[in-house]
Order: structure tokens, then sequence, then C-alpha cells
């Protein structure tokens, strides 16, 4: 079976983007438009890894992280952060919070992103 992905990306050309990007190489992929999407799809699927943005409507990445990890049942899951944020607080937080990863928007390609995946979850 699949691995699934959950995409967080309220930036829609982003989301389309990554979710081709991971179906073609054979992951499931669930996708979420802000963070109370996304703690939906959480609870309800438990992805096999989170590809999350910062800076969303809602709910912001890092309040989505907060709850992943006051969660028993989704504390484990790896996250991979997509943000245009390349330092400063948020990205020290998220780290702290756990963060397998993260990735500069205005700095990576699909490719980069499939490898992260591909890295954390041994491929699909």
């Amino acid at each position: 079976m699949a691995k699934t992905v959950l995409i967080v990306e309220d930036e829609q050309s982003m989301q389309r983007a990554l979710k081709n990007k991971l179906e073609h190489a054979g992951y499931t992929v669930l996708a979420a438009n802000d963070g109370e999407g996304a703690v939906e799809a959480l609870r309800s699927s438990k992805p096999d890894l989170v590809l999350l943005d910062l800076i969303m409507p809602k709910l912001d990445g890092i309040s989505v992280l907060r709850q992943m990890k006051g969660d028993d049942a989704l504390r484990a899951v790896p996250v991979v952060i997509l943000t245009n944020l390349s330092s400063g607080d948020k990205v020290a937080e998220a780290m702290q919070l756990g963060t397998f990863d993260f990735l500069v928007k205005a700095n990576y390609s699909l490719d980069d992103v499939l490898k992260k995946v591909n890295d954390r979850l041994g491929g699909p």
C-alpha cells in the first residue's frame, strides 16, 4: 500500500505542483488549504508524513505542529516545513517542536521535495 503524504499549503499552484509530483512518484496525497483543514485531515487519516507551510490562514503551521505534538496518535508523524522564512523565530520554534527538516520555498525544486520525502519514508 502506498504511503500517504499530507500537503498543507495555502498557495494553490504550489499545492497542485507538489501533489502531482508526489502522486507521479507513487504516493497517496492528501491536501489542506489551511491549518484548520490540516488538523482535520491529520485526525481523520493519520498520514505517513506532512509537508507543512508555516504561514497560512485560520491556523498557522506552528499551531498545527503544537496540536500534533500534543496528540499521542500524531506525535511521531514526521513533518517537513515548507516556508518562505529562511531563518528566525518561527523556523527555530518548528525545529524545537520536532520538525524533521525544512525547505525554503525560494531555494528548492519539486525534485528536492521528493528527495526529502523519499529519504524520510524510504519511498512510496
